[in-house]
């Protein structure tokens, strides 16, 4: 199953995030900038937002219930700021394409912060995508 482990400059520790394949595929290809030509689910929800007048503002891994991650999208929109709930994997493939800023919940990393060494010898995604 892969997994997005997140760092931060100030912690030595990590929080991985387990996520489906597609969703990993997904996240590769955003931190890639890979254009194929036709928009993919979280390009198209990109294009509606902007064509709409809004845009990604940040992402936060806000809670964990029953040891799955939650997040809040916040979204900038002609009307104000909304902030809609969903899952990390797919918050994460929008961060990937927009670079806007994203947190976690003190409580959230205090939960799943785990040793960086446990993830060493992870592959990247982007190696096992392009080969």
């Amino acid at each position: 199953m892969p997994v997005v482990v997140l760092s931060f400059e100030e912690r030595c520790d990590v929080l991985p995030i387990f996520i489906a394949f597609e969703e990993a595929m997904s996240i590769a290809r955003g931190l890639d900038a890979e254009d194929l030509g036709r928009p993919l689910t979280h390009d198209l929800l990109l294009d509606v937002m902007e064509e709409l007048g809004g845009r990604v503002d940040n992402v936060v891994v806000s809670d964990v219930d029953e040891g799955t991650y939650l997040a809040d999208l916040v979204i900038a929109t002609p009307r104000g700021e909304a902030t809609l709930d969903a899952r990390p994997s797919d918050s994460l493939a929008l961060v990937a394409r927009t670079n806007v800023p994203l947190a976690v919940a003190p409580h959230v990393y205090e939960y799943g912060r785990r040793d960086p060494e446990e993830f060493e010898d992870l592959d990247d995604i982007r190696e096992v995508t392009h080969t």
